[in-house]
């Protein structure tokens, strides 16, 4: 059971450039909000070994420490963590010791949740879930995800889990905000289809989303600002100002932030268990927690579908004339 706000903690740390941009905060104030997450029922953290290159997961080491029972961890492994060839991808070599990595950094001896981060098309599918299976079994992770894997690469993966009677991932990682639906397309139907739950990562589309975007108006503060929205998925400008038009509209109407809306749509999708938060302080992530305990309204909802509506591309276009046998889960 888990709860259906987690923290993210990219922005502990912030060493190196990229991560810098993100945020930069150190064991005192993580301690802080962890305290606030714990008040608010909020026992989820969500880290990754290559997050400021492991500092953000001895930051939430130290947040931790003493209460280790009383919260779940979840962290990733597959992407670079040094120059060496082995220092990479989903292997049985590099994953045994990428998990020892991150459970000494974290200061446990266990991972509550153990996501590959991606997928490593050059190990086979059978080995990487092996070795799962293995770390599973010696109690050093408890439940495995997988993260930014396309649709047939998940299913590649739970075909071999059930082959073979390998460790299964029960839980996919991935962006999803109004501003990118596009895992409504092929991960969503398949999340429903096998059972698989999903965690969103930036559900408010790279901070673009939190209400300090408006039509005219520069950005002056924050991730944005920071050059923190480097990497993200480019958005068109008249998308995203529809987008915050409509948000705006729902925010007002209800007495709460463009933030909120948009986290509390998200509450509401099919598959969705988990939205991954981010906070640079202690404000941000108080305001975050503004987004439960009340729902958007039908209208509300499909005023922020309309305003969110992008063509799909090939085949799911083509699907739509054949609702009544191949029907969607959601409307787009």
């Amino acid at each position: 059971m888990v709860p259906v706000l987690s923290l993210g903690t990219g922005t502990f740390g912030g060493s190196g450039e990229f991560f810098q941009r993100w945020g930069q905060t150190q064991a005192a104030e993580a301690t802080r909000m962890v305290d606030i997450c714990l008040d608010h029922g909020l026992n989820f953290f969500d880290t990754a070994d290559i997050y400021s290159a492991g500092v953000s997961e001895e930051v939430l080491g130290q947040a931790i420490k003493g209460r280790r029972d009383k919260l779940l961890i979840a962290t990733k492994a597959t992407f670079p963590t040094g120059g060496g060839p082995n220092e990479q991808g989903s292997s049985r070599f590099h994953l045994v010791r990428a998990c020892e990595a991150s459970l000494k950094r974290l200061g446990t001896d266990h991972i509550d949740l153990y996501f590959m981060h991606g997928f490593d098309a050059l190990t086979p599918v059978e080995e990487t879930l092996r070795a799962l299976d293995d770390l599973q079994r010696s109690g050093k992770i408890g439940y495995i995800g997988a993260s930014n894997f396309s649709g047939w690469q998940l299913m590649k993966a739970l075909a071999a889990s059930e082959r073979y009677g390998l460790a299964r991932y029960v839980v996919y990682q991935g962006y999803y905000s109004l501003i990118g639906r596009h895992y409504e397309w092929e991960l969503m139907p398949l999340g429903l289809d096998q059972g698989v739950a999903l965690m969103v990562w930036s559900p408010l589309g790279w901070g673009r989303l939190t209400g300090k975007i408006r039509r005219g108006q520069s950005v002056k503060s924050g991730r944005i600002a920071s050059g923190g929205a480097v990497g993200g998925p480019v958005v068109d400008d008249e998308y995203l100002y529809r987008v915050v038009d409509a948000l705006d509209q729902v925010a007002n109407n209800r007495g709460k932030t463009v933030a909120q809306v948009a986290l509390n749509w998200l509450l509401q999708r099919p598959t969705v268990a988990n939205l991954v938060i981010g906070a640079r302080d202690e404000d941000q992530l108080r305001q975050n927690l503004g987004a439960l305990r009340w729902s958007l309204t039908a209208d509300e909802v499909a005023l922020l579908d309309k305003a969110s509506h992008e063509t799909p591309i090939y085949p799911y276009w083509h699907q739509r004339d054949f609702a009544a046998r191949n029907p969607k889960p959601t409307s787009w």
